[in-house]
């Protein structure tokens, strides 16, 4: 369904989704006026904790689409694994953003690869793995990171590889799934954008993030990005241009590697990132709300960063004290001593190590000082166990 008019408060939005992305969607809406529908199974999810109206059900549960498709004026989704066939019938009843044909690209890691390169855009060596014969047997791919196809994210469905006969047994560890092969690079370091584009194909980037990964999760992500502004300006570039040819409506994240000076696409993220979140503190308009702008059809707000910022993620471990991994609340008071920093907490009942429970936000003038501050921060959680 197209969008024909601005979509006045207090009509009520919905969220394929109910994490922290969401949650955090919720709160944006409310602040404009609006009401917010949340579909998603977990009872406890953090959004539908302060949703209008939970929808406790699967992503392709019939009547509770059918009661968002008649209830909602415009839907988004928080994560990129909701089903294509979701978002088609909902587009037919009202509007959708991003596009099912969008998020099918980003949730299929053969079509990533592949609209990258057909599009001219940079992407590092990559093969798609369909069957075992697929798996290149000499050496110029390897070392490589074999992931699976659908589903993987924050390192889950990964494994890296030294050779051929450990990416066979790696491709049989994964029972044969679809899979990519990509080349392992060395890395100058690693980027992101996050931008916002609305249906007349208005864009409005965040400034470019430096990130850096524990595991395969995000760790940290420190803005600006400590490069050069040229290169700071080709990652906003590369971005628009991909959003661009994607025909892409909504918040879309930008995950790039930087090898030898040059910029390669890395992933896309169809929602908003977790890259982004320094935006909620250091930006005019933070990624949320602009997806809200978005599907209600309200100009795009000012994506201009008032202040350098360090995101820092944390993670369930930080509730394990000790030999004995005794459960413990971190030290709040500790880090929040820091008077230039913002602790989000997401509501997930139970910590659970790798799962992304919170995050917090060191804020100043100058970005080396600010990473300093947040790593002190960090490292005051555990004090007083």
């Amino acid at each position: 369904m197209s969008d024909k008019k601005v979509i006045s408060a207090p009509a009520m939005l919905g969220m394929l989704g109910g994490g922290q992305l969401g949650r955090f969607f919720v709160i944006a809406a409310h602040e404009l006026g609006y009401k917010v529908t949340v579909l998603d199974p977990d009872k406890n999810s953090p959004a539908g904790q302060i949703a209008d109206v939970h929808l406790c059900a699967n992503y392709d549960d019939e009547t509770a689409l059918a009661q968002m498709a008649a209830t909602c004026a415009a839907i988004s989704t928080e994560f990129e694994n909701v089903p294509a066939e979701t978002l088609s019938f909902l587009a037919q009843h009202t509007v959708v953003h991003p596009s099912a044909e969008a998020v099918s690209i980003a949730q299929y890691r053969v079509k990533e690869k592949g609209f990258f390169r057909d599009s001219g855009l940079p992407v590092g060596p990559f093969v798609a793995v369909q069957k075992a014969e697929d798996l290149p047997q000499d050496g110029d791919m390897y070392p490589a990171v074999l992931k699976v196809a659908r589903f993987g994210y924050d390192g889950k469905g990964q494994a890296r590889v030294a050779n051929y006969t450990e990416a066979l047994a790696a491709f049989d560890n994964f029972k044969q799934e679809v899979c990519v092969l990509e080349k392992m690079l060395e890395l100058d370091c690693e980027l992101s954008v996050v931008l916002a584009r609305d249906a007349q194909g208005n864009i409005a980037a965040f400034p470019t993030a430096e990130n850096k990964h524990l595991n395969g999760i995000l760790d940290i992500s420190i803005v600006p990005a400590r490069v050069s502004e040229v290169l700071k300006a080709k990652a906003q570039e590369l971005a628009k241009q991909l959003a661009t040819k994607l025909n892409y409506v909504g918040i879309l994240g930008v995950e790039m590697f930087v090898v030898d000076g040059k910029l390669l696409l890395n992933e896309i993220a169809p929602r908003p990132h977790n890259s982004g979140h320094y935006t909620i503190d250091a930006c005019i308009t933070n990624q949320f709300e602009q997806q809200v702008r978005i599907i209600t059809g309200l100009p795009l707000g000012s994506a201009h960063q008032h202040s350098a910022a360090v995101m820092v993620n944390i993670l369930g471990d930080s509730w394990f004290h000790g030999e004995k991994n005794s459960v413990l609340e971190p030290a709040w008071n500790k880090a929040l001593q820091h008077g230039a920093l913002k602790l989000h907490l997401y509501g997930k009942q139970e910590p659970r190590k790798a799962r992304k429970m919170g995050h917090f936000t060191a804020l100043g003038d100058n970005v080396d000082e600010v990473l300093n501050q947040a790593l002190v921060a960090r490292s005051e959680l555990h004090i007083g166990e």
